[in-house]
């Protein structure tokens, strides 16, 4: 089971913006390679940082006002955001090593 919590509109603002915790948004979609290439990288970052931050998935299929209002326009996107502010972003599969070095800076900035 993924680590990684699935939101929606509904719910994006408590669980993204209003965390207390550093939080990477992946924006993603079931059809894309990377993407689910993607995945069990983000579930074991998730998974390392348990308590500290959190990672939580976007489909842009169903989320298309959050993809919009995120500016994705390519997938994998994250989106790093740091008490409700989005502080970086990047596109494409990440290692998991770059990961967790961002998830590190977020987690001192914070």
């Amino acid at each position: 089971m993924s680590q990684a919590k699935e939101v929606t509109l509904n719910n994006f603002e408590s669980e993204v913006l209003e965390s207390n915790v550093p939080v990477i948004v992946d924006f993603y979609a079931d059809w894309c390679g990377p993407c689910r290439q993607l995945g069990p990288v983000l579930d074991r970052v998730a998974g390392n940082y348990l308590g500290r931050a959190k990672v939580v998935k976007v489909n842009v299929d169903q989320e298309q006002e959050l993809a919009e209002q995120f500016n994705v326009s390519s997938i994998p996107t994250l989106a790093f955001v740091l008490h409700g502010e989005v502080v970086g972003q990047a596109t494409g599969v990440a290692s998991e090593a770059a990961l967790n070095n961002a998830m590190d800076q977020l987690i001192a900035a914070n």
